[in-house]
């Protein structure tokens, strides 16, 4: 592993400080360590692990793409700029609408990266659901079932039009479909 990952999960650590998870309430870093770490598994090239560790961090925290791009490179902040929001205080449609539309026009990589963060967003949704029920687990949501359906079925259609035959499109797809069923 390459210093630049080190430097950035302690960066990442620092960002996050004192940040919780939605459904699991677990300090919010484990969710970009799994992140990175699901990359490492799919074999992703090192800029995509390190974003991945930071694809939060301009979204969630104070740092911006300028921070990333000084410090990481600026093919790691290319990166978390496809998957970022630019702008939390628009609607939750919108923002998704962005996500979508900045994956088709961004790179290959930023699909996997992306992949491998709602991949881990989808495993904890369903450890919650066993844990406490379909009702539940919709309720913790802003936007219940179907729009999440629709947002995470958007990204894998992205991935499957993409990278048909990519380990990471098979398991994303998989999980999706634990989750909300097959089709």
């Amino acid at each position: 592993m390459s210093e630049r990952l080190f430097d950035a999960i302690e960066f990442a650590a620092r960002a996050h400080r004192g940040q919780l998870r939605k459904l699991t309430r677990a300090p919010y870093l484990i969710h970009p360590l799994a992140v990175a770490e699901t990359l490492i598994l799919w074999q992703a090239a090192e800029a995509v692990v390190v974003a991945g560790v930071l694809h939060d961090t301009v979204e969630d925290t104070d740092a911006t793409l300028a921070d990333l791009a000084t410090r990481f490179g600026p093919d790691v902040a290319a990166l978390v700029e496809v998957v970022s929001e630019p702008d939390k205080a628009l609607p939750w449609e919108a923002r998704k609408e962005h996500t979508l539309a900045s994956l088709r026009q961004g790179p290959l990589e930023a699909v996997q990266l992306a992949c491998a963060d709602k991949l881990d967003n989808v495993r904890s949704m369903l450890v919650a659901r066993e844990a406490d029920g379909e009702a539940a687990l919709w309720a913790g949501f802003k936007r219940g079932r179907d729009a999440q359906r629709w947002y995470l079925g958007g990204v894998l259609d992205l991935a499957r039009a993409r990278a048909p035959e990519a380990r990471w499109t098979r398991d994303y797809a998989r999980a999706v479909e634990a989750l909300f069923g097959a089709g």
